[in-house]
């Protein structure tokens, strides 16, 4: 007797790529890499190319802006704005990922109260030196430390400058603490964690993370997996990327100029003298770029039909 074998699906039924451009903001469920959040959109909608700005780790829930098609070249406008977190700390225990995943590398009986936690804060906050997680995606001579970390390699990370804008309690109980995190770009809250355990003499580890803004986006523009297909405002236009630089409207022949890569002058009392902008015609975005002496150079441009 023969196996019957599945039919495979004829190639013509296959769903069409498309060209999806704009920014779906996605409330990314526990459990899920971001690498396959990213995957999971693309089929969704189909879409030809996709990307996410800032990496969320498995374990973490929340906002992970992801950009399809022209929203992609403005993905490091987004990496680069602030970032706020709620996260618990359990204390008590390091682990060596310093979240609840890895392996207990050393405990302690103590337990700090809230006062102790809440006046240990102001010394986080700041510009403040952070040695990033030994389990993190920094680069160490061409590889990345997870994967170091992973085949049992010494992993020496150097101290690096972040910017921790507020660091709040906002409850205690137990061996458990929830803080509220405000930060700058490169900030490792596994790392937070870790110095405040380790500064108030307890240890302590990530046991919960939530990530509740990513520079413009925050958790009113997020929707869920199940609600990307069915809701019609979830993909938010490419320029929400942009929305903390000045827009600068500009007419037809000087968009096409800029299209072809070329500079303009820009005119009118109203006329930024120099910083980054973007540029639209008729409402549609077409560049974003720097202005020197009134005069606006392109560095990225956008097929979205101006």
């Amino acid at each position: 007797m023969t196996e019957e074998r599945p039919q495979r699906r004829p190639q013509g039924d296959r769903p069409k790529k498309r060209d999806v451009n704009g920014w779906i903001i996605l409330d990314k469920g526990v459990g899920m890499t971001s690498t396959h959040a990213v995957a999971v959109v693309k089929r969704s909608l189909s879409a030809k190319k996709a990307g996410h700005a800032g990496t969320l780790d498995p374990l973490a829930s929340g906002i992970l802006p992801i950009a399809l098609g022209e929203a992609t070249k403005t993905v490091p406008f987004v990496m680069d704005g602030r970032k706020s977190y709620v996260f618990t700390v359990a204390w008590g225990a390091e682990t060596d990922t310093d979240d609840s995943e890895g392996e207990i590398v050393a405990r302690t009986d103590r337990v700090p109260d809230a006062a102790a936690v809440e006046a240990l804060l102001p010394r986080f906050t700041g510009s403040i030196e952070q040695v990033p997680p030994r389990f993190s995606a920094i680069k160490i001579q061409g590889e990345r430390a997870y994967d170091l970390a992973r085949d049992g390699e010494a992993v020496e990370l150097q101290p690096r400058r972040v910017e921790i804008d507020r660091l709040a309690l906002v409850h205690h109980e137990g061996n458990r603490s929830v803080l509220e995190a405000d930060c700058g770009k490169g900030t490792y809250v596994r790392a937070i964690a870790r110095d405040l355990g380790r500064a108030l003499g307890c240890l302590g580890h990530i046991a919960a993370l939530r990530r509740t803004r990513v520079g413009p986006f925050t958790e009113a523009d997020a929707v869920t997996v199940d609600g990307m297909t069915t809701d019609p405002a979830a993909l938010r236009p490419v320029e929400a990327a942009l929305s903390e630089i000045p827009a600068v409207p500009v007419s037809r022949d000087m968009a096409g100029r800029l299209m072809r890569g070329q500079s303009i002058i820009l005119r009118g009392r109203e006329a930024p003298v120099s910083g980054k902008v973007y540029a639209t015609c008729s409402g549609v975005l077409v560049a974003v770029g720097d202005v020197e002496r009134g005069e606006l150079v392109p560095h990225r441009v956008f097929n979205l039909g101006a």
